[in-house]
């Protein structure tokens, strides 16, 4: 499926936004203003609205906690035009080997931008954006000062290969908006989770996904998630981050795709008892 075009000044509704995202924000608006706590906060302004409203993951016990899900693979990190141009050629030539042995073809794709926390601030334009297309490799480009070069935009607007990732649609949006480039056939896991595990409602995080499906859990702390991915040049955290994010996506759509739909499996179940 394709995202719908923003219009000028369009963005995401910030009532919509998650209990656990609303957290974050006020958790990371406290320790900025700690040195004038009579100071009243005010909250970003409204972002349009968003079909993939999350909801935060409630564990079976508080005791449980799972192991740290990594991207245990090489992380390509691009800045500059030319980095990003030669990540792309990498990128390209792995996808081509991929389709000798394959016709569908998965992109674990996320973006990461600079938050705002006061009331008629404009959105920051999308920073990093993170491709993964298997365990070996993952690409985090730091596209706020490289831009989006053309071999990149075509790999984008692909509509041979799949981009995967929870709420996927609404970075698409974003990427429109803020760079004119239409990302190309976007397969959402929260909806393809439903179908495969029989839910119909329920909207998935990619936390919440990873320990359903692997055990593992996906961290992410407030001061690497809502830190300044406009910096010069990010960090190792930030960029083992964004990588690990990408790499879950792909992942977890590995995951899915190998299940049956629950429609199928009924319809089985069914046969069997008559």
């Amino acid at each position: 499926m394709e995202a719908d075009a923003l219009s000028a000044g369009s963005a995401f509704d910030w009532d919509t936004i998650s209990e656990e995202e609303l957290q974050a924000i006020e958790e990371a608006c406290e320790i900025a203003e700690a040195a004038s706590l009579k100071r009243k906060r005010t909250l970003p302004p409204s972002w349009g609205s968003s079909p993939c409203t999350l909801r935060p993951f409630k564990a079976v016990s508080p005791q449980v906690r799972y192991p740290v899900m990594n991207f245990g693979g090489c992380i390509v990190y691009s800045r500059t035009l030319a980095e990003v141009e030669s990540a792309t050629v990498q990128l390209l030539k792995i996808i081509e080997a991929k389709r000798q042995s394959t016709d569908c073809i998965s992109m674990g794709f996320d973006i990461e931008w600079r938050p705002i926390f006061k009331r008629g601030e404009v959105p920051r334009k999308a920073a990093v954006m993170q491709i993964c297309v298997d365990s070996a490799y993952c690409f985090v480009m730091h596209i706020f000062h490289s831009g989006i070069p053309p071999l990149l935009q075509s790999l984008l607007e692909d509509d041979t290969l799949v981009k995967v990732g929870v709420c996927i649609a609404n970075d698409a949006k974003k990427i429109l908006y803020d760079y004119n480039v239409h990302i190309r056939v976007l397969e959402d896991l929260s909806g393809l989770a439903n179908r495969k595990l029989g839910e119909y409602a329920k909207k998935w995080s990619l936390s919440s996904l990873a320990e359903m499906l692997t055990s593992k859990q996906l961290e992410k702390p407030n001061n690497i998630r809502m830190g300044n991915w406009e910096a010069d040049e990010l960090s190792t955290t930030q960029v083992k981050y964004a990588a690990t994010d990408a790499y879950a996506s792909w992942y977890l759509y590995q995951v899915l795709q190998s299940f049956p739909d629950a429609t199928e499996t009924l319809h089985e179940t069914k046969k069997s008892d008559s």
